[in-house]
């Protein structure tokens, strides 16, 4: 297309379901604008009249909201094969190309952004608006980390009667961030945005969300029915803090969730979070590419190794630091990144360890014990990336299985080092050809003597 209406076209933008979305040329006031184009189809005209009478919500709505944090509409046309929206031009990126574990933004930058979309939809249901589909590509994020909530399409003019209000269609919205009054076909008010928007800042900093199933049908009883684990359950590195605002955010109960966008806000401004002396993405490149570098981890895919990043401690340890003590219980296991340790079972040492190699995965891997029948002491200054078991077993499936046939890999491989050495100080075999016979399988018996 050259042009729409008196809008020049530059380019397109992106392209959806139902919408084309192009940057334009604004004649009449010196600007760029991005025009979204709707185009009736003519096989179902019923879809056509829904499609219809959502485009002209939007623009109607849009066109009354006035905040810097919400996108601005300036021009809704609708013809008779198609319709288009001309709004404010927003040069930055949205929130579903940050959900994803190996391209997480760092936790201050979240929350600040989190914090803007609670004012503006704050002041939309003031104007009797809620949004009803909040979810990561309807929000944007300019220059400067300035959230702008974009696609009022699906908007519900509370100011409205809900009886004669044909924009008010049961099911909107997209399944994973639907709120359980949403999805019951209850009325809405303005705590289903904030359900929407506690579902999208979980995703923003544990790269999955809340609800997780391989069909609508679990998803959908799992947001009914079930609790969302902790968010420092699956990433231990988050303050405390965020995991009351986002339990009070995912309430399923009405009357204990937040009552407002400001009320959240506020929560969000008074959580102290520690802020690294250096930028974290540029931290987590670097840990990520020591992990990259480390023997342990040369057959797990990159963004494995990001969910590794989230669900572990990175700990400099100093020397003759006691990583686990015999007796104790504990499924907690590590991988040296560097520095040496040395393992002993009742005040005898067993081996020490070096770079690459696990600490504590016996216990991990048992399947009904986690007593600690080892000592593990540093000998010398360590870098030890602690690995929570617990944000592991919520971590993906892909992510799990990797690393126990790595963790068994290297148990297995210690076995084999200690029954050289256990053969070595054995009697000789009575029948020597047996050994490289049935060289490929263990059978292994006690002696008499």
């Amino acid at each position: 297309m050259e042009s729409i209406g008196k809008y020049r076209v530059i380019r397109e933008l992106g392209k959806g379901a139902t919408a084309t979305v192009y940057l334009c040329d604004d004649p009449d006031n010196a600007r760029q604008v991005a025009v979204k184009v709707i185009r009736f189809g003519q096989d179902c005209a019923a879809m056509s009249r829904r499609m219809r009478k959502l485009f002209q919500n939007e623009g109607m709505v849009s066109r009354r909201l006035d905040h810097p944090n919400i996108v601005r509409v300036f021009d809704a046309v609708v013809e008779d094969d198609f319709a288009y929206l001309a709004m404010e031009y927003v040069d930055g990126f949205s929130l579903e190309e940050h959900c994803r574990i190996d391209r997480l933004l760092p936790m201050h930058r979240v929350i600040g952004i989190i914090f803007k979309c609670c004012m503006a939809l704050d002041a939309a249901y003031r104007q009797g608006i809620i949004h009803r589909d909040i979810k990561p590509a309807n929000i944007m994020v300019a220059a400067g980390d300035e959230a702008k909530i974009a696609d009022f399409g699906l908007a519900l003019n509370m100011n409205k009667d809900l009886d004669r209000d044909s924009t008010f269609i049961m099911g909107v919205g997209s399944p994973a961030y639907m709120s359980p009054e949403q999805i019951k076909g209850y009325p809405l008010n303005q705590k289903t945005d904030l359900y929407s928007l506690g579902v999208v800042m979980f995703q923003l900093l544990t790269g999955r969300l809340p609800f997780r199933a391989n069909n609508q049908a679990t998803l959908v009883y799992k947001i009914v029915n079930t609790d969302a684990p902790a968010v420092t359950a699956l990433n231990p590195n988050l303050p405390e803090g965020l995991n009351a605002i986002l339990r009070k955010a995912l309430e399923k109960d009405l009357y204990s969730r937040y009552r407002n966008g400001a009320e959240m806000a506020k929560d969000l401004s008074a959580v102290r979070y520690q802020i690294l002396d250096d930028d974290e993405t540029a931290q987590d490149n670097r840990h990520f590419e020591q992990l990259r570098r480390t023997e342990f981890f040369t057959e797990f895919e990159n963004i494995e190794l990001w969910e590794v990043l989230r669900v572990s401690v990175w700990r400099e340890v100093a020397a003759n630091v006691a990583l686990i003590r015999e007796g104790t219980n504990s499924k907690v296991f590590g991988i040296i990144i560097s520095g040496c340790v040395e393992v002993s079972v009742g005040g005898k040492a067993l081996c020490r360890l070096g770079p690459g190699e696990p600490v504590g995965e016996v216990a991990f891997l048992h399947p009904a014990s986690d007593l600690r029948h080892a000592t593990v002491v540093t000998l010398e200054p360590t870098l030890f990336v602690e690995i929570n078991a617990s944000a592991l077993a919520l971590s993906s499936e892909e992510l799990g299985e990797r690393m126990r046939n790595a963790l068994l890999a290297r148990l297995i491989g210690r076995l084999r080092e200690v029954n050289k050495i256990a053969a070595s100080l054995g009697q000789k075999a009575l029948n020597p050809a047996t050994s490289s016979q049935y060289g490929s399988g263990l059978n292994l018996e006690l002696s008499p003597d």
